[in-house]
């Protein structure tokens, strides 16, 4: 456990931020007490279930199990481009 001080906290916060992506969650105490974690933004968004995949998102969608969506098609001919 990597725990530091607030005003150490404060003053060495770059420092502090590169240790929780490399060394995993960082704590902060303020008069003996853990206030506070600092962890990386890849470990929060596991822990939030920020970091779904496509597949999940779209399985997510309201119109997952739909059947009677209407997809309009575009049906004006490609530009024809000369060299």
């Amino acid at each position: 456990m990597n725990a530091w001080q607030m005003q150490e906290a404060k003053a060495r916060l770059s420092e502090l931020v590169k240790c929780a992506e490399s060394e995993g969650p960082q704590y902060i105490t303020h008069h003996g007490h853990s206030v506070a974690v600092v962890v990386s933004q890849i470990m929060y968004d596991r822990l939030t279930g920020n970091a779904r995949g496509l597949e999940a998102l779209m399985q997510s969608s309201p119109l997952f199990d739909a059947t009677d969506v209407q997809w309009d098609r575009d049906t004006s001919p490609t530009r024809d481009v000369s060299l």
